[in-house]
């Protein structure tokens, strides 16, 4: 307790000054800043994110792109030069791109080099919003513009006058194919490069108008312009078309694709864009952003904690893209990256269930249910299609990261009232996925046989990441027996896998109280380092995943010794230095300096596995040391800047932890109906539900200073608990706290007030361990 009230008397050095308060946002989208988290490198992550130029869950995003072709990294901030506007589907820089093409304009001298057409440029002549991206091209004197739809997008180029005025198109290398057709001023063609994860076949269409006829036309492959031949299929092939431009002239370009075909693509062009003008489809692509963005609605949070607000929430809204195109009869269809056919049906692709479980679905679940409904059938489909539900799609399976998460994924949305589409066949893909490995690491369970035998993934069997398989299946297995339960399955079906959920049981050590590694024949692996990364975890050590038993917190307390114990395993992790281990790894990875340079000890929040820790407190009747925690990580941890992330933003994830704890809540546990209490950020946060009711969250003398909860009303009354349900948000209403400059060390302590865990759950007859 000494320990944490000198934390506190630290508090004030990290929050950022009210200043200014922000009482009305009637214009959200103003606030993003899609740059948050572009000052990045492989070496040290600020968000690793992108300014994507785009619709809310659009098929197709665009960027800037700064680095060269196939480089992650597409767009640094760090960056002095551009080398085109790329159409882009990446979910992140690790993963890399699929289905890309890029688009710039040069003047004075044809270079179609992707070195050689790059322009210097600055951020002071540059504008970043989610619906309009513009810069000023300092080589060709040429301001270029973009606004998108979701299949489509408009370029307009503002040329200098010149007899020498060209664009470029690069279909990028991996075998690609470009044509040119003078006589309707289009250009179209397809790129196949990609980061594994599609079929042979796989393509991204597009076709191209121009608002002005060119009287140059030029084809080119690798490094070799080629004037004579209109047409080109190459491993890197491009076009160029110039023309002749006075001072100011503007050219506009329409640009669409599809992943099934050039008429697809004309198609998704014809209804995105028809004849409408660059300003009236810039108009409606923010009237989208704003009715999308003010379903949250902030006030009285300084003008930085707004535009964080609002800034995480654009990310929240990115991924996964929407992976199906709509037919010339209006008819939802898709190509599918798992069996290369054209089939119907929903699909979305571009996200990794390891993040995303955690906040990022649950908080689609909350506030935007209709969107993942369509999710959770495009999951449908892409079991019918592959055979087992992706773990991290890009857009078919990767074999990236551990666990078998979209369990969560699936009965979160289930457990949270999303109905109206075939559960029964989700939840069959819930058992193939349980009990089989997949085609690949990734899908599926890799060390099933053992686990399902043993109770864990043995550390000497040659699997990497084992412990933290265990603890991820177990808490996997927990979200089948409550979809299990729901569905009114066989009594032994649900009692599998209660009792499968307490395998995390398995790797706890009470000699170190944590968890371990443990070999084939029971015993714990030798020798055991806590600050090791990697080895038997995934990009943490024993003491981020420790805590990763989101369904059983109490089982965890009681394996600990006790409340008291617990607590003090919980400060530890804030006390002790930011040692580390990076031995497995052979170098220090970027997450390993990210955590080291927070000054937070061993919390690594630059990482998901112990985002939810400081929520735990709650469970051992000490709330208000979540909420102080929370209150320090928004406030020291996120800006609105391009250094605004302390790790991976990672397709939301990290964006979501924020919008929750900003409400004042977080899903500790996906696949229950509650969430767990934090602090709120701002003196008011509207949600406005899809049922078309709000629910209020009120603190209004809330501060730099008063961020404990004093008291709390739900709809008037007392309320005492730790968490609040989802359904009683779904009601509406308004839940009103009473903030103090000094921890209410009465409220929150009892049992009773304690959020749930499966070991107190007093409807598991008999229980299962």
């Amino acid at each position: 307790m000494k320990n944490f009230g000198l934390l506190v008397t630290g508090l004030i050095y990290f929050t950022a000054s009210i200043g200014q308060l922000v009482n009305n946002v009637s214009d959200p989208v103003e606030w993003v800043n899609p740059l948050m988290g572009t000052d990045s490198k492989p070496s040290l992550s600020n968000g690793n994110t992108y300014p994507a130029i785009a619709m809310p869950w659009g098929m197709n995003f665009w960027v800037p792109q700064t680095n060269v072709m196939g480089n992650g990294w597409v767009y640094q901030y760090s960056a002095d030069k551009i080398r085109g506007f790329k159409q882009t589907h990446q979910p992140s820089p690790w993963m890399n791109d699929y289905g890309q093409f890029s688009i710039m304009p040069v003047t004075n001298h044809l270079k179609f080099r992707q070195e050689d057409r790059a322009s210097w440029f600055s951020h002071k002549a540059e504008v970043a919003k989610p619906y309009y991206y513009s810069v000023y091209l300092a080589d060709a004197d040429v301001i270029a513009e973009i606004t998108p739809t979701e299949r489509a997008a408009q370029f307009r180029f503002t040329f200098p006058a010149s007899d020498s005025s060209f664009i470029i198109v690069d279909a990028f290398d991996k075998g690609s194919y470009i044509k040119i057709v003078p006589a309707e001023n289009k250009i179209l063609g397809y790129t196949t490069r990609n980061s594994r994860g599609v079929p042979e076949n796989f393509r991204n269409y597009f076709v191209i108008y121009l608002s002005k006829p060119f009287t140059i036309a030029y084809t080119w492959h690798d490094s070799t312009l080629v004037k004579d031949s209109l047409e080109m299929q190459a491993g890197h092939s491009g076009a160029i078309v110039g023309f002749t431009t006075s001072k100011n002239e503007k050219v506009t370009l329409k640009v669409a694709s599809s992943f099934i075909s050039l008429e697809q693509a004309e198609l998704n062009l014809k209804r995105e864009l028809t004849d409408e003008s660059f300003e009236v489809t810039k108009q409606k692509a923010k009237e989208t952003w704003n009715k999308n963005l003010s379903r949250l609605s902030v006030e009285g949070g300084s003008v930085e904690q707004t535009r964080t607000f609002y800034s995480c929430l654009y990310r929240a809204l990115q991924f996964p893209q929407r992976h199906y195109e709509i037919d010339a009869n209006g008819k939802v269809i898709h190509y599918s990256p798992y069996t290369g056919n054209v089939v119907p049906g929903y699909l979305y692709a571009g996200t990794g269930f390891w993040d995303t479980f955690r906040a990022l679905y649950p908080f689609l679940n909350l506030v935007y249910p209709s969107i993942n409904k369509e999710m959770q059938e495009g999951l449908i489909n892409a079991y019918k299609e592959g055979g087992f539900l992706p773990e991290w799609s890009s857009p078919g399976y990767r074999s990236v990261m551990v666990g078998n998460n979209s369990a969560s994924i699936v009965a979160d949305a289930y457990i949270k009232g999303l109905r109206g589409y075939d559960i029964n066949t989700l939840y069959q893909a819930l058992l193939n996925g349980a009990n089989n490995e997949g085609p690949v690491t990734a899908v599926g369970r890799a060390g099933v046989k053992f686990y399902n035998t043993l109770g864990y993934v043995p550390y000497d069997v040659k699997i990497n990441e084992n412990a933290a398989r265990t603890l991820e299946y177990a808490y996997d297995d927990f979200s089948i027996y409550q979809l299990a339960k729901a569905l009114n399955r066989p009594k032994e079906e649900i009692d599998l896998y209660a009792r499968r959920s307490q395998n995390y049981r398995n790797l706890f050590d009470p000699e170190t109280k944590l968890m371990r590694g443990k070999n084939q024949d029971g015993t714990f692996q030798k020798p055991f380092n806590p600050f090791k990364w990697g080895d038997a975890f995934t990009e943490g050590n024993s003491w981020h995943y420790s805590w990763s038993v989101f369904h059983d917190v109490q089982g965890l307390i009681g394996l600990m010794g006790g409340k008291e114990m617990f607590v003090r395993m919980l400060d530890s992790i804030f006390i002790m230095p930011p040692v580390f281990d990076e031995s497995y790894y052979r170098g220090v990875i970027h997450e390993i300096r990210e955590m080291q340079i927070m000054n937070m000890g061993q919390y690594a929040h630059g990482n998901q596995p112990i985002q939810h820790m400081i929520y735990l407190y709650n469970y051992a009747g000490q709330p208000w040391k979540t909420q102080y925690w929370t209150r320090r990580v928004m406030d020291q941890l996120y800006r609105p800047t391009p250094d605004g992330y302390c790790g991976d933003e990672d397709n939301g994830q990290t964006s979501a932890w924020y919008l929750f704890s900003a409400m004042g809540f977080y899903p500790v546990c996906p696949s229950t109906d509650q969430y767990v209490l934090g602090t709120p950020l701002f003196k008011k946060i509207t949600v406005t539900l899809e049922n078309g009711k709000k629910f209020i969250i009120n603190s209004t003398n809330n501060s730099d200073q008063n961020f404990y909860i004093r008291s709390a009303q739900l709809n008037g009354q007392n309320y005492d608990k730790n968490w609040i349900n989802h359904f009683d948000i779904q009601k509406g209403g308004s839940i009103d706290f009473k903030m103090s400059s000094s921890p209410n060390k009465e409220r929150g302590i009892s049992g009773d007030a304690f959020p749930f865990s499966f070991s107190s759950d007093k409807s598991v007859k008999p229980r299962p361990f």
